[in-house]
């Protein structure tokens, strides 16, 4: 069995404690949050650092947009993706968008962003809402290839979740666990749709900590119906399988972090993100080295080790993204 897991650290440097727990090999990777962040040249040193550490670990943020953003002081206020669906060049500004969210945050130091959201904004999620690009499938994919076609234009490789909908169930899975009590044949009409369009332009997957009980008893990221049965071999997804943050509410039906970490990897998940928990964190390390779990090695394909450029503000094309957005009153 193969699998790593991606965790946080405490503050704008790392600790003598974040290094120790960054050289063990189940480890391969870093989240940064907003407590980690104060301005670009803070957030170079500190990616420099963990490159010092270990130059094989991928480093990532979540900067979809609208109000999860982490990189903000001198940052682009970037729009929610609920912004375009309406506008009358919204293929354009979708593409501007996700290349100077992956601009920034390359130029940083930071590999990638869990970015685009393809769940389907239903007006139901108390936790989806304008992160969404629309209620409409057919919407999503359209708006969903065009941020991802950004992204890449600026080297990035693109994350869509939250894996098969976060849209319809309305709790919010950071503080509760939700639920979707449609039939697979209501989810596949709708929810579904755009993973199954846009999966060969994925890197990565991160499935949602939602119970669909109709599908599988198990959250989509612990189940292997989800997972192996319905993503990787009917949907014929390749790239990488991220559980969503599993300190998160809706991960706790399965027990501790240990067993948390044990379930997702058993499930079909490549990495495991344990953060704001250290405790946790080590926990899940331990049952992975206990179990003799394998690190994955699928991470090394996301590591886009691009060096920084100060001056990319200046960048003919990265001024003509920044006006077009400008021009729509959305940045």
């Amino acid at each position: 069995m193969q699998g790593s897991l991606l965790l946080d650290i405490q503050g704008t440097w790392l600790t003598a404690e974040d290094r120790h727990i960054l050289r063990q090999p189940q480890v391969c990777g870093v989240i940064l949050f907003a407590r980690n962040i104060e301005a670009p040249r803070q957030v170079r040193e500190l990616c420099a650092a963990i490159r010092q550490v270990r130059d094989d670990l991928i480093i990532t943020v979540d900067q979809e947009g609208g109000r999860v953003q982490r990189l903000r002081q001198d940052f682009i206020r970037l729009p929610a993706m609920g912004s375009f669906e309406n506008k009358t060049n919204a293929a354009e500004l979708a593409k501007a968008c996700g290349y100077l969210m992956a601009t920034e945050v390359l130029n940083v130091g930071i590999d990638l962003s869990f970015a685009p959201v393809l769940d389907l904004n239903y007006q139901r999620s108390k936790v989806i809402g304008l992160r969404s690009f629309s209620m409409q499938p057919g919407t999503v994919i359209n708006l969903a290839g065009y941020f991802i076609e950004g992204m890449h234009s600026a080297n990035m490789p693109a994350v869509g979740k939250h894996f098969p909908g976060h849209g319809w169930a309305e709790a919010d899975s950071h503080v509760a666990i939700p639920v979707d009590e449609r039939n697979f044949e209501q989810i596949q009409q709708q929810d579904l749709k755009p993973f199954v369009a846009l999966h060969s332009k994925l890197a990565g997957v991160m499935p949602a900590h939602v119970i669909y009980p109709e599908i599988d008893s198990q959250p989509a990221g612990f189940s292997r119906v989800w997972l192996q049965q319905i993503l990787r071999q009917q949907i014929g997804f390749k790239g990488v399988v991220f559980s969503d943050d599993l300190s998160m509410a809706g991960a706790h039906v399965v027990g501790d972090a240990a067993a948390r970490i044990e379930a997702a990897i058993s499930a079909g998940c490549d990495v495991g993100l344990v953060c704001n928990d250290r405790a946790s964190a080590e926990l899940a390390l331990s049952r992975l080295q206990q179990l003799a779990v394998l690190p994955t090695q699928k991470t090394q394909l996301l590591r886009v080790r691009q060096l920084t450029n100060c001056a990319y503000k200046e960048n003919p094309r990265f001024l003509a993204a920044k006006q077009c957005l400008a021009q729509a009153q959305l940045i």
